[in-house]
């Protein structure tokens, strides 16, 4: 049997919609932006243009990021290699770019992968894509939109022989070798199938993270994804992870450590990215990884935390000795009652400890905020607006709340609220609340934005930086290219920041001498991927 397997990311946009026509990340620019640029003494201005030297070359500052393997299908990848199953992996960017591409002509089956699918119409455009490239082929789903939506979607889309839900490491070998076999699927377990014209549920059964061996893989690569552990202790109102993965399970430090040397090794890894909601829970885990992590020579790693972990030096001394170099926290708020509605557990008192103590450290970081939970309006919305315009230092994430599905806890608070949605299945739909509604909360973000970049001279805001290879500047450091990265912000937005021509051209003089500063020169015409020869 020879399996399609498409898994990847979900589409990304270049620069958001926050970074518009009129921004000079476009490579064209208007009538308007060209007066600016000329007036500034550098017409032929391109950021694609920009470069830094890197010992006898130059190397564009905005250059395409490498390829790391992506966690999901690096997970199941593992599987189908341990298992003997053939397969051929197909990117989801390919069908998210429409771009053209080959497919086996013996494939027997679609192994679909959801977990970055997050609405109705892009599981519409990926079924439909499966139907013109494997017309007549069955397909098995799974990932988190599925474990969540899985009769909505076997109902809607009659090739879907089966879903799996939960864990995939004994039901996926174990669903293909029966099909391979006699098409009897009810001993499968964590599998929702068609048996004529039913849909039948079977049990579910939960690896052990501990005992089951984490993926392997033979490539060499630099940076490598992690799961240390699947669920959530938490219950924050706004994430339906929990409903998708309700038991909480998760690795020792000792499988950590011993998986990541074995990536090290094995793999050339020099820097694991831990993809957990929360890997610094258990607190037990984390004091064990505190002390075996230290001098042991696991490569550098980074993950993502709450601010309630973030308490003292201790913490900071024992992540910093254990080779942590970077923590993504979700802050959501810097409002008491928001942060309650939340069912956050987390207050806005940690929230500013936990920054004052990284932001004085050695470790980077990025925090993220929401704007528009169920209750929040205007006046409290402007505590975290104060906090990132007055007092933030670092990369933040500024994001409009959206409703992902029916399953999110803050239903139970529909009517106190008066929650109302267009359409709960769908996170892109409009919605309004007692404090506010969807469009409130994007005029609210995009002025909060434009004022933290006016404002805030150490405030970067993470959108377009994923487009790229980061650091943009290796031969700087974490603050240097904090440094970098606002004068390029600010650089792009002067269209938007300014209405007067000469005080455009003059904060474009102004941040290109900044970028001088820090080694990053402009020049026509060496905006290429490729090294460029000084």
């Amino acid at each position: 049997m020879h399996a399609l397997l498409l898994s990847g990311l979900g589409p990304t946009y270049r620069t958001s919609d926050y970074f518009g026509e009129s921004s000079l990340f476009q490579e064209r620019p208007d009538e308007r932006v060209q007066a600016i640029l000329t007036r500034s003494g550098a017409p032929r201005l391109k950021l694609s243009d920009l470069s830094f030297a890197e010992g006898a070359r130059r190397k564009p500052l905005l250059r395409p990021p490498g390829v790391d393997p992506h966690l999901t299908t690096f997970t199941l990848e593992s599987i189908l290699q341990g298992s003997k199953h053939a397969y051929t992996q197909i990117p989801l960017k390919e069908v998210w770019e429409g771009n053209e591409v080959s497919v086996p002509p013996d494939v027997d089956l679609v192994l679909l992968s959801t977990t970055y699918i997050w609405n109705k119409q892009m599981i519409a455009l990926v079924m439909g894509w499966i139907r013109d490239h494997c017309p007549g082929i069955p397909v098995v789903v799974g990932g988190q939109y599925t474990n969540l939506k899985y009769m909505v979607i076997m109902q809607a889309y009659p090739e879907i022989t089966a879903t799996v839900r939960g864990d995939a490491e004994i039901a996926l070998p174990m669903l293909l070798d029966q099909i391979r076999v006699s098409g009897d699927l009810a001993e499968v377990p964590n599998l929702v199938w068609r048996d004529g014209e039913r849909i039948r549920i079977n049990a579910i059964e939960y690896v052990d993270l501990d005992a089951f061996p984490s993926p392997s893989f033979p490539h060499v690569f630099d940076v490598a994804p992690y799961e240390s552990m699947r669920g959530c202790p938490f219950d924050c109102k706004f994430c339906s992870f929990p409903a998708a993965s309700p038991k909480w399970r998760y690795k020792s430090a000792q499988k950590i450590k011993d998986d990541w040397l074995r990536y090290a090794g094995e793999n050339g890894v020099t820097q694991i990215t831990a993809m957990d909601s929360t890997f610094t829970v258990p607190p037990t885990r984390l004091r064990e990884l505190h002390r075996i992590l230290p001098g042991s020579g696991v490569p550098q790693w980074s993950c993502f935390t709450r601010a309630n972990s973030v308490k003292n030096e201790e913490f900071i001394e024992g992540m910093v000795a254990s080779n942590c170099t970077h923590l993504e926290i979700g802050f959501e708020s810097m409002n008491e009652q928001t942060l309650k509605r939340m069912s956050k557990r987390v207050t806005a008192k940690q929230n500013r400890r936990a920054f004052e103590l990284l932001s004085g450290s050695e470790i980077g970081y990025g925090m993220c905020f929401m704007i528009g939970y169920p209750g929040e309006d205007a006046e409290s919305f402007e505590d975290t607006r104060r906090f990132l315009v007055d007092e933030f230092d670092g990369r933040f994430g500024l994001y409009v709340f959206s409703v992902n599905d029916e399953t999110m806890p803050l239903w139970e608070d529909r009517e106190e609220l008066q929650i109302t949605v267009d359409d709960p299945l769908s996170p892109d739909s409009a919605w309004s609340h007692i404090g506010m509604n969807s469009e409130e909360a994007k005029r609210l973000q995009l002025e909060t934005l434009d004022e933290v970049r006016r404002k805030n001279d150490h405030a970067v805001v993470s959108l377009w930086q994923r487009e790229y290879a980061r650091p943009l500047l290796p031969t700087a450091d974490r603050k240097g290219n904090l440094v970098v990265e606002k004068a390029l912000e600010r650089l792009a937005m002067v269209p938007r920041d300014y209405d007067d021509v000469a005080d455009a051209a003059d904060c474009v003089t102004r941040q290109l001498e900044v970028l001088r500063g820090k080694g990053v020169e402009f020049d026509p015409g060496t905006g290429a991927p490729e090294d460029i020869l000084a």
